[in-house]
């Protein structure tokens, strides 16, 4: 039991609470400590036992889970990862949930067919252990799908090179944990000429339209959540919808982006693998890969084809991520040219544009 990581499950309703404790219980390494209806019955169950991760509902009675939010970041930081129902009112608050703190956001598990009920224990279960291994900053896998998914499900592997080069770079990204942060620093840095962008963040359906809606208010350059088709233009940066995959494709000297369903890749969708196979298919040494904080292995193979195709890549280095799983397991497959600090990943992404 020491081992095993630690939960307290905040929600006022009774069946997510039962339906929560079922699928956490059912990873061998989750333990769940403990069950409350808001964040008065959460605060004294904590008194009895310090959780090492807290899935906590937003709209409750008595203290919403912001209010309480702030309060644990304040007081006494751990890694909540916030519980949300998929509506686009929640999806702005939530995102705002992300900037005082919470490491992961998950949909609430809802009874559906076998599928959606196996990939929500996927999500899930990953979302506890990826948070599990934040490390905070103060406010100013056991359960397997049935079959691990490669890029394959989704655009097998090239039988040729990518086209020709052209005078036109164009840049994809990919994060998780961690990953909301580490892109409102990276898209404010970017100036108004800057390459296209197309970026792959682990988010459910409707936050990921919030996030664009977010960083396209704060940042010089437009943002906004890809539909399929959208051409990619200097100074623009698509982000992928959630619960979809986002590839890149070219049309002549036309870069744009496909956006289509397919199975969970690297147990996520959309996944950074899908992505940058496609940037080393369509764009090869055209092409800017960056991989950033977060949980597992997604985006390591797909960004070695990208350096196999000619790419530069970057990593965030382990010092400025929260979890530093998806960079280093592509620094230790060889696809990465640089790993840097967060802050001078912008700067690296302009001058290698400009080479």
């Amino acid at each position: 039991m020491a081992d095993k990581i630690k939960v307290l499950i905040v929600d006022d309703s009774a069946l997510v609470r039962q339906t929560m404790t079922e699928i956490l219980s059912s990873d061998p390494s989750i333990q769940v400590v403990g069950a409350a209806v808001d964040p008065f019955a959460a605060v004294k169950k904590m008194e009895e036992q310090v959780p090492d991760v807290i899935t906590l509902d937003v709209e409750m009675p008595r203290m919403d889970g912001i209010t309480f939010l702030r309060k644990i970041m304040t007081q006494h930081p751990i890694p909540v990862v916030i519980c949300s129902t998929l509506t686009t009112q929640g999806a702005e608050t939530t995102i705002k949930a992300l900037e005082y703190g919470a490491v992961e956001i998950i949909q609430k598990p809802k009874v559906g067919t076998r599928q959606f009920l196996e990939e929500s224990k996927v999500r899930i279960c990953d979302a506890v252990k990826a948070a599990a291994q934040a490390r905070l900053k103060p406010l100013s896998s056991m359960v397997q799908a049935k079959k691990k998914m490669t890029a394959d499900a989704v655009l097998p592997l090239p039988r040729t090179k990518a086209m020709v080069k052209t005078t036109e770079k164009v840049v994809v990204v990919g994060a998780s944990t961690g990953g909301t942060e580490a892109l409102r620093i990276f898209l404010e840095a970017m100036p108004l000429d800057c390459p296209a962008l197309a970026i792959v963040q682990h988010m459910p359906e409707n936050f990921t339209a919030a996030f664009a809606d977010r960083l396209n208010t704060i940042c010089k350059i437009s943002v906004k959540e890809a539909v399929d088709g959208d051409t990619m233009l200097r100074g623009h940066a698509l982000i992928a919808p959630g619960n979809k995959h986002m590839m890149l494709k070219r049309s002549g000297a036309r870069y744009f982006v496909q956006v289509k369903d397919g199975p969970l890749v690297s147990r996520h969708r959309p996944s950074v693998d899908v992505l940058f196979r496609s940037a080393a298919r369509y764009a090869g040494s055209n092409s800017i890969g960056v991989i950033m904080t977060g949980m597992g292995d997604d985006g390591a193979k797909g960004m070695k084809e990208m350096h196999d195709s000619g790419a530069y890549c970057v990593a965030q280095d382990e010092e400025s991520s929260v979890v530093f799983g998806m960079p280093n397991e592509a620094i230790k497959l060889g696809g990465v040219d640089k790993a840097l600090h967060l802050i001078a990943i912008p700067r690296e992404v302009i001058k290698a544009s400009l080479n």
